[in-house]
């Protein structure tokens, strides 16, 4: 009886994990390249206390969600990485509609080329 009692127990263990468990299925997250890595842990350091990566969050600043499609047709004749770029080295070149310019002037004289570049990669891939 003990014996018949485990193996309902292990058929009901896989059942559950051959399940999710009764959770919702999760799309798979895009593997980041390591400059955009790299991005996201300067973008976290040096820009995450302002703006949100979520959709519909606001901190400080806009939130960033799917900023990689909205770079590319913000300014007209404007690629999207020239549009990051320039945000992030004149934040005042392109104030959103109800935000002040409150970004840090300075910040991209704080950040190395690399780190500018890998803050960049990292933001294109925020669609």
């Amino acid at each position: 009886m003990l014996n018949h009692f485990k193996q309902l127990l292990v058929f009901g263990l896989f059942f559950l994990a051959a399940c999710g468990g009764g959770t919702e299925p999760t799309a798979p997250q895009p593997t980041l390249s390591p400059q955009a890595q790299q991005g996201k842990q300067v973008f976290s350091r040096d820009c995450g206390a302002c703006h949100s990566t979520s959709p519909d969050t606001i901190i400080v600043g806009p939130s960033l969600a799917g900023i990689a499609s909205l770079a590319e047709t913000r300014v007209e004749g404007q690629d999207g990485y020239t549009y990051l770029l320039t945000s992030v080295m004149q934040p005042e070149a392109y104030l959103v509609e109800g935000y002040e310019n409150l970004m840090p002037a300075s910040l991209s004289k704080q950040l190395t080329g690399e780190e500018l570049d890998a803050v960049i990669a990292y933001l294109q891939t925020l669609e």
